[in-house]
């Protein structure tokens, strides 16, 4: 890790502390940092997730509703 010296918000730092029982600044900082910069997803997460099995005809779907006006 290295060391930087930043202003930060003090009342933002404050809720992550309180939301996530953290006790310490750098806690709430590397914790926030962490979230925001998360693990990419790689393209076998990305094939994973595609999708979520549905079948059906969207144009018979889409006939229906113009039919309903």
């Amino acid at each position: 890790m290295a060391r930087t010296n930043i202003d930060i918000d003090e009342e933002a730092t404050a809720e992550v502390m309180r939301r996530y029982n953290l006790t310490t600044k750098r806690d709430a900082v590397n914790f926030a940092l962490r979230k925001v910069a998360g693990p990419r997803l790689t393209a076998a997460d990305l094939d994973a997730i595609r999708g979520i099995g549905w079948e059906g005809d969207l144009d018979e779907l889409r006939r229906d509703r113009i039919a309903e006006w």
